[in-house]
């Protein structure tokens, strides 16, 4: 039913083949737009995204260590180091 579809990265310009696997796979989770960026131009715009949350450092309400968080602590809420957070995780 899919066939390979050559596309352009609006990013750099090259072109790069949407394949009939991912199509069917688009299809099936919904999308209904074509990617528009190349697999390494899609990866390095992800990666940049990441390095640029800020990161908030706080103490973990169970063990007492240093916790680095994606978001800004609030004094109402208790925050968890990863270690503790997966610990409380696995005990629900």
């Amino acid at each position: 039913m899919y066939e390979d579809k050559t596309l352009v990265c609006k990013e750099c310009g090259k072109e790069f083949t949407f394949t009939a696997g991912e199509q069917e796979f688009y299809a099936e989770r919904g999308f209904v737009n074509e990617p528009q960026r190349c697999k390494e131009c899609r990866d390095a715009r992800k990666t940049k995204i990441k390095t640029q949350k800020e990161m908030y450092t706080t103490t973990c309400a169970a063990c007492g260590c240093e916790a680095k968080v994606p978001f800004k602590p609030r004094e109402d809420r208790p925050v968890y180091c990863s270690e503790c957070f997966a610990k409380m995780k696995n005990e629900e």
